[in-house]
């Protein structure tokens, strides 16, 4: 199937934002870049902070395939499944040019894009932690209501934590990760 005239957009104005900065990104040179005219770019993504929230729902959608994926392929084994998730997330992270882009911005004036990363990432951290907790659903727990919300919320913090400032490799930080899910989803319940 070809690509839709908004990823087409999307795709063009992630390669801008990765060559030249955010600042760069024009609907003009966006339309032109795409071959497409101004309005169009208008009517599929809207204005510039539009294009801006879909720049990184498309993102958001690639390392969310990841989580699904890394659950698909540990269907009984729980730890296993968010060890191969975190460390999933983090290898993509670490070679993603829109978020290099985004996260190197905060060393110069072009800072527009990081707050929907890190100050307003309520739709980004509701969306992660939604898929989370549907693909715990089939893994008994012992965790139910608010205790299982909170351990899904500090999962996902500490996994994007680790996407916009990296402590260590992806497989060390994953092991981390998955050891203390472990200790939570294996501890005594009271």
């Amino acid at each position: 199937m070809p690509p839709t005239t908004r990823s087409r957009i999307i795709d063009a104005a992630v390669a801008m934002t990765v060559d030249g900065g955010w600042s760069t990104v024009t609907m003009a040179a966006l339309a032109e870049r795409v071959g497409v005219s101004r309005q169009t770019v208008y009517n599929e993504v809207g204005t510039k902070p539009g294009l801006a929230e879909a720049m990184i729902g498309h993102e958001l959608e690639r390392f969310l395939g990841v989580v699904t994926a890394a659950f698909d392929e540990h269907p009984s084994d729980l730890v296993g499944a968010i060890r191969a998730a975190s460390g999933g997330v983090l290898e993509l992270a670490q070679d993603n040019l829109l978020l290099h882009a985004v996260v190197s911005a905060t060393h110069g004036a072009d800072t527009e894009l990081l707050p929907l990363l890190t100050t307003h990432a309520e739709s980004l951290l509701a969306a992660a932690k939604l898929v989370v907790a549907e693909r715990l659903a089939p893994y008994a727990l012992g965790l139910e209501g608010r205790r299982l919300d909170a351990a899904i919320d500090v999962v996902v913090r500490v996994v994007l934590s680790h996407v916009m400032q990296p402590s260590g490799t992806p497989a060390e930080t994953a092991d981390d990760i998955a050891w203390i899910a472990a200790r939570v989803l294996e501890a005594p319940r009271g």
